[in-house]
């Protein structure tokens, strides 16, 4: 490994909350007055399939370059022995870290220990890598999204509920699965029936619909593993004349889903926040790679073993606040996200026409009557 010149990296306070651990976290800040720029980052990731990863690659590309690093980009498009391939180049090639968004959790452990014994540190991001002992996991707190699906659903008094799923090599779906599961069951909510979907592949999901309808009809709502679901699921529920009777949930804050919660056929999605995200793994990664050791992370178990975790909180987003969460930070513009109603968004309505005088707001109606 190549020895790397930089000035002191600083570890700054920056309050982030895991639920159920009630912790405090720090985030990472670091001095971007480099000496030299021979920090060598490579960057694997699952695919480019799903809309949040090309931002996540964008910013975290960005981030890492303007404190100094060099950063190689690989996409393993969905491919669990390419991706072994590409790691595998990077272990070669000697980067002082190596941060993975696995195809398959299950499947890179050895790999892990590879770079590790050649000093390269290893960052697991988005998804855990499991029984791998990896320096450090970086991602959302998935508890609290499955949490935020099964309450969001909750309280619109479903009684039955059909789960989508992604698929179970993705670790950050077990998490899911099992909060939304413990709002089910507290809530006294039927499972009708669970189903994965294998690679992400929306088209599995609409497959799977058509192949039960008699079950989707049943249900109250549908649970979808991501919004690339939901949009699947939404078009068959459209064919078959049921979009916007049945309660749907996805998670991403894709522009589609924006779309469709504010059109009424997506009851809500979950908005992570991908700058906040990237921009942290990228300081931590430069951090690592700089010799710098990390504080205040918290813990979490890959299945053997204790790693160091930072987690990003997400939010709930949905009509009431589409424009105070996604279209101000930015993430969709509103142009966008209200291309397809012709009605300014609910919050202004209902504002505008608390403004207005009794009398005035009578005389309206009076007017509409003639």
């Amino acid at each position: 490994m190549k020895k790397v010149r930089v000035l002191p990296v600083l570890l700054l306070a920056c309050m982030l909350i895991c639920t159920g651990c009630g912790a405090e976290q720090k985030a990472v800040q670091v001095n971007e007055n480099v000496e030299d720029n021979s920090v060598e980052i490579g960057i694997c990731f699952d695919s480019f399939v799903i809309e949040r990863w090309q931002r996540d690659r964008d910013i975290f590309v960005s981030y890492a370059k303007d404190l100094g690093a060099n950063v190689n980009v690989q996409n393993a498009n969905g491919d669990v022995e390419e991706q072994r391939k590409q790691i595998s180049y990077f272990i070669d090639k000697g980067v002082d870290a190596l941060v993975i968004v696995p195809v398959d959790c299950s499947s890179l452990a050895d790999l892990v220990e590879q770079a590790k014994s050649k000093g390269i540190k290893v960052i697991s991001y988005d998804r855990l890598i499991l029984n791998a002992n990896v320096d450090l996991y970086i991602s959302f707190d998935n508890a609290m999204v499955g949490n935020m699906m099964g309450n969001a659903i909750a309280k619109q008094n479903a009684f039955r509920v059909l789960m989508l799923n992604g698929p179970t090599a993705d670790h950050n779906v077990t998490m899911i699965e099992h909060e939304f599961k413990k709002v089910m069951s507290l809530k006294g909510i039927t499972i009708l029936d669970t189903y994965y979907v294998d690679g992400w592949t929306p088209e599995y999901a609409s497959d799977y619909m058509f192949e039960h309808m008699d079950i989707v009809r049943q249900a109250d709502a549908i649970m979808c593993g991501n919004d690339d679901v939901a949009a699947s699921v939404i078009r068959t529920l459209a064919v078959n004349q049921m979009a916007g009777e049945k309660i749907v949930v996805g998670q991403d804050a894709d522009l589609l889903a924006c779309q469709h919660i504010v059109e009424g056929t997506q009851l809500m999605t979950v908005y992570k926040p991908v700058e906040k995200l990237a921009s942290e793994a990228a300081k931590a990664s430069f951090a690592m790679a700089s010799g710098q050791a990390l504080e205040n992370t918290l813990l979490i178990n890959d299945g053997i073993y204790d790693v160091p975790y930072i987690a990003i909180e997400p939010i709930a987003v949905d009509v009431s606040n589409m424009d105070s969460v996604i279209i101000e930070s930015g993430f969709h513009s509103r142009d966008d996200v209200y291309l397809n109603v012709n009605v300014i968004a609910p919050d202004d309505d209902e504002s505008m026409l608390d403004e207005l005088p009794e009398e005035d707001a009578s005389e309206s109606e009076d007017t509409t009557e003639e």
